[in-house]
């Protein structure tokens, strides 16, 4: 676990009741790591031990996508941009001018973003009426390589002024190295539309993680705190122990990281990935890295499995990282039917995480070890490394 000040706490938050976001804003770190501790380690208790938590050394201002959703307000005759968050399980906007956990850079750039919009006079989009320009501020930073993408999600594809917008704003902020500008006009929850262009630079950024370089752009699924997820994806290598020998199946691969950083150590890498934007941006990292060893398949991951043992494939290791939901039973039947040696599962959900157990150790495998990993500080959310073994 990380040693600090017993006493270090975050400073006040006038948002943490009303947004619901972070569950944890005024507690000690390192009580708000203990609390995340017990939970894991109560969950996974009937299978095996917990070696601890892995919380952050400065737990501040690590989001690296910062998302503000835009509209406007009556103030008399005048109308006045308003950005924020929605509220917990809601569609209530609660106007945000700062967070503790979100690229100081980032906010900044959103800031000047409805300054301009209202010199431009440029009109946010009221969810009510379905009247307004500026839907949602999207921005995105790389750790590494310090490139920034911004996306303006609008009504249509029509910015007024926009070659004069997009120079005031890359002036302002020349940390700047990309801005997109996404189309969503339907009625949605959704943040991104389907149609995009660019509008300046190359449409994307790219960052470093465990000596990998990834291409992300403005839909791409990449973890939000890259400095816990160095540490989260270089244990889960760790627990496979690799010898350079092995066929390793990245199971829900996304854009290829877990793949990619596993890749030194393996003899082959399977990804395996539904999400056809997804498997584009993973066959792209493959290029961007120049991995030989690594291949990237669009189909369902139980699919897959079932295919691969029927026909008597083998692997060796599988690394899965389910959503939140976890694994479904199809694809829990169908990976055991491989019967790799190890199973490496990443999980963002402890609950979901102990019920995939269950199944697993009543199926031939079992816990040898697992670690907590703090990859969203100051919320109630917690990641975890488990390495299950069976016999072949």
């Amino acid at each position: 676990m990380r040693k600090t000040d017993n006493t270090e706490k975050t400073a006040g938050c006038p948002y943490s009741k009303k947004c619901g976001g972070c569950s944890f804003t005024g507690e000690a770190y390192e009580r708000t790591l203990e609390r995340k501790r017990k939970d894991v380690e109560r969950l996974l208790k009937p299978f095996g031990r917990l070696s601890g938590i892995h919380g952050m050394d400065d737990p501040l201002y690590y989001r690296n996508k910062v998302h503000r959703v835009c509209s406007y307000e009556r103030i008399g005759k005048r109308e006045q941009h308003v950005s924020g968050i929605y509220a917990a399980g809601t569609h209530r906007i609660v106007p945000v001018k700062t967070c503790l956990i979100e690229d100081r850079r980032a906010q900044e750039v959103i800031k000047d973003i409805l300054a301009l919009a209202a010199s431009f006079r440029i009109r946010s989009y009221n969810e009510d009426s379905g009247v307004g320009l500026l839907r949602h501020i999207l921005v995105r930073t790389a750790r590494a390589t310090g490139e920034m993408l911004v996306v303006l999600v609008l009504t249509n594809s029509v910015l007024p002024g926009k070659k004069h917008f997009i120079g005031a704003l890359v002036k302002a902020h020349p940390e700047i190295t990309t801005i997109v500008i996404n189309v969503n006009n339907r009625r949605t929850s959704m943040i991104l539309g389907e149609r995009e262009s660019v509008a300046y630079g190359r449409g994307y950024i790219e960052d470093v993680l465990c000596g990998k370089r990834f291409r992300i752009s403005a839909g791409s699924f990449y973890q939000v705190n890259p400095v816990q997820t160095e540490y989260l994806y270089k244990t889960a290598i760790r627990y496979a122990e690799l010898s350079g020998k092995e066929t390793v199946i990245d199971a829900y691969c996304g854009i290829g990281t877990i793949g990619l950083a596993v890749s030194d150590k393996a003899a082959r890498v399977i990804g395996v990935e539904s999400n056809r934007q997804a498997v584009k941006d993973a066959s792209a990292n493959v290029k961007l890295n120049q991995a030989k060893n690594v291949e990237v398949i669009c189909e369902d991951a139980s699919e897959f499995l079932i295919k691969t043992a029927a026909g008597k494939g083998h692997a060796d290791v599988i690394i899965m990282d389910p959503p939140r939901s976890g694994s479904d039973e199809g694809f829990l039947s169908a990976a055991t039917a491989v019967r790799p040696e190890k199973v490496v599962y990443i999980s963002c959900n402890p609950e979901t995480l102990a019920r995939d157990l269950k199944y697993l150790t009543r199926n031939g495998y079992h816990m040898e070890k697992a670690e907590a990993v703090d990859m969203f500080p100051w919320t109630s959310h917690v990641e975890t490394v488990v390495l299950l073994t069976g016999n072949t």
